[in-house]
């Protein structure tokens, strides 16, 4: 039998993200609190997030958010790791204030975004070791957000 890596491309290409997913996963984590999503897109989807980022792109006439709208049509998939709010209560400042209590609503906890820092420098270095070309988009990760996917979380990373 012969096979045309053209046929076999796309399952190669979504088993290796399903093993980013997994990198994405047992990353390690403050506290050992695991409070990162982790989704995969494909097919439809993937026209979705472009369009969604268009929108977002032509909306605040930014020309490089037009550019990566176009494209992740050319990803086969797109991993999105994202964090739900949760503060880690280290008092650690790394936000900006002197407490975790002293936070205002709406600052990010800086260890919810360290730990996805984390989880995507590891789901990249899966798909490095598999010989996979990603890039890191907060632009698709943000189109995510706002289409209101993966609910909870305050901020997504996108790797087509």
């Amino acid at each position: 039998m012969i096979y045309d890596e053209r046929e076999i491309r796309h399952k190669h290409v979504i088993d290796a993200a399903m093993q980013m997913m997994t990198a994405a996963r047992t990353a390690p984590k403050a506290k050992g609190v695991d409070i990162i999503e982790v989704a995969l897109v494909t097919d439809d989807d993937i026209v979705a997030l472009s369009n969604g980022l268009r929108q977002i792109g032509e909306k605040l006439n930014r020309g490089g958010l037009l550019r990566d709208a176009d494209n992740i049509l050319s990803a086969e998939a797109i991993v999105l790791i994202g964090s739900r709010e949760e503060p880690m209560m280290l008092n650690c400042a790394y936000c900006g204030c002197p407490t975790c209590d002293s936070r205002p609503a709406g600052v990010p906890c800086a260890m919810n975004t360290i730990d996805v820092g984390i989880a995507v420098g590891s789901a990249c270095a899966t798909a490095s070791d598999l010989r996979l070309d990603t890039r890191v988009m907060y632009s698709a990760g943000y189109a995510a957000l706002q289409l209101g996917w993966m609910k909870g979380c305050n901020y997504l990373i996108a790797i087509p």
